[in-house]
C-alpha cells in the first residue's frame, strides 16, 4: 500500500479467485460511479461488501504506462481533496 498525506492512495493485491495482480485505488465516493466503469474498474469488497470510493483494477486496466498513470492521478487528486 502507497501513503500520501497519511492516507491510503494506491497499492497492489491478488485476486484470491483469479490469482492475479490487480491495484486497489482510493478515489472517493463522488467519483467511484463515473470510474466504475473504465477498463478493468470493479468495486472493492474485501469484507463481501462494496468499499464506495475504492477500486480494484484488474492487470488489463493498469497493464500500459499511460493507464497506470491515470489511476495513480486520480487517486491523487482525491488524496489533495481530503487533506
Amino acid at each position: 500500500i502507497f501513503m500520501v498525506n497519511d492516507k491510503m492512495c494506491v497499492g497492489l493485491d491478488i485476486d484470491k479467485q483469479t490469482g492475479q495482480d490487480r491495484l486497489m485505488v482510493r478515489v472517493g465516493k463522488a467519483n467511484h460511479d463515473q470510474l466504475i466503469f473504465q477498463k478493468g474498474s470493479k468495486a472493492m469488497d474485501f469484507t463481501g461488501r462494496v468499499m464506495r470510493g475504492f477500486l480494484f483494477i484488474d492487470a488489463e486496466g493498469f497493464d500500459l504506462e499511460e493507464d497506470l498513470d491515470f489511476w495513480i492521478a486520480k487517486a491523487l487528486v482525491f488524496n489533495r481533496e481530503i487533506s
